[in-house]
């Protein structure tokens, strides 16, 4: 355990579980639990909702019924107290104000806004904090906000569905109608839905908006739908395809602005520009911190070949094709597999 007890560890996985409760609802902010023990007993906590309201702290605070036991008691917070002032006053000051003595802190917070400051104020005003408890899990939890500040890229999840024999699809032109085959079931399509509805942005190439007309939606799960971004530099896209429809924001990247009346927001890729350069450089700059890039295989193996993914989702099928499109190579670090009904997830990080 090291500096850090058993009792730290316990509140700070408490911590977490309270912050995983918003998951996905509170970008650009990261997710944040806290909560306040006093003589060894929780009481009070708090997560962050959405960006813009209180902080993590905040709601723990406001949430003690006695806080005359405020000057007595620890405060743990899984990422470090805000200094500033943005939509809502910094957490630091809050803390020195309640009277809180002791403050554990499972990472630093990286936000050039931050990074280092509120342990500063807290330790200038005479609180005794704890810096590092579960940093790699705290970590782990805001892995697509710390990204995006240390980076300066959004988070980039890679996701396929291949055959038992490492194909992603048959040779459509070769087929009656061309349509896709599908190589996994309702249900994992069910996650991948769930999936899309946690990211901010969601990505295919030129060839598989043709191919496959995607709506790139949140249509089997609850929640948000992500940003649709797409590549087409030549403008050879019919105007006619779901990502044109106007149901959702899209953005489309091209090497030559042109008045085709797509219901899209265009951005030019400048003469030289990588076009995964400009993608990337454009989400940043909207504050978009995660993309998932759905397909297809130029599109995947070019991320890989450039070492810009942080994760890969690859679904393997029981079915062989024995010919057609190709899946990527991935060389990365298998961290877990599940398995669906007719298919196993494998789930890689770029480690």
């Amino acid at each position: 355990m090291g500096k850090y007890g058993e009792e730290d560890i316990k509140y700070m996985r408490r911590c977490i579980d309270l912050a995983l409760r918003a998951e996905g609802n509170t970008y650009p902010n990261p997710m944040v639990g806290s909560v306040i023990v006093h003589d060894g007993k929780i009481i009070g906590e708090g997560y962050h909702l959405k960006a813009g309201g209180p902080h993590a702290e905040v709601h723990a605070i406001a949430s003690v019924k006695h806080p005359e036991l405020l000057k007595d008691s620890t405060i743990y917070v899984s990422l470090e107290p805000c200094s500033h002032f943005g939509k809502t006053p910094p957490c630091a000051q809050r803390i020195i104000q309640a009277g809180i003595p002791h403050v554990v802190v499972g990472c630093l917070d990286s936000n050039a806004k931050v990074s280092g400051r509120g342990i500063e104020q807290l330790r200038a005003a005479g609180v005794d904090v704890k810096v590092g408890v579960l940093e790699e899990e705290c970590r782990e939890l805001n892995r697509r906000f710390f990204t995006w500040h240390e980076k300066h890229r959004p988070y980039i999840i890679l996701k396929w569905a291949e055959t038992r024999d490492g194909f992603l699809d048959i040779n459509r032109q070769a087929t009656v109608g061309g349509r896709p085959t599908w190589i996994t079931s309702e249900y994992a399509r069910r996650a991948v839905h769930q999936w899309r509805s946690r990211e901010q942005a969601i990505m295919v190439g030129s060839n598989t908006a043709l191919a496959d007309n995607p709506g790139l939606q949140v249509r089997d799960w609850t929640g948000p739908n992500p940003l649709r971004v797409v590549i087409d530099r030549n403008n050879k896209l019919p105007g006619g395809l779901e990502l044109f429809s106007g149901k959702e924001p899209t953005l489309l990247f091209t090497s030559e602005i042109v008045d085709d009346g797509k219901n899209v927001e265009k951005v030019l890729i400048n003469d030289g520009e990588d076009p995964i350069d400009a993608v990337l450089g454009e989400l940043y700059k909207r504050n978009i911190q995660s993309l998932i890039v759905e397909g297809g295989s130029q599109l995947l193996s070019r991320f890989i070949e450039r070492n810009l993914w942080d994760e890969a989702r690859v679904f393997v099928g029981q079915m062989d094709f024995g010919d057609g499109i190709k899946a990527p190579a991935i060389k990365g670090q298998l961290i877990d597999f599940t398995h669906f009904d007719n298919s196993i997830l494998y789930m890689y990080r770029n480690i």
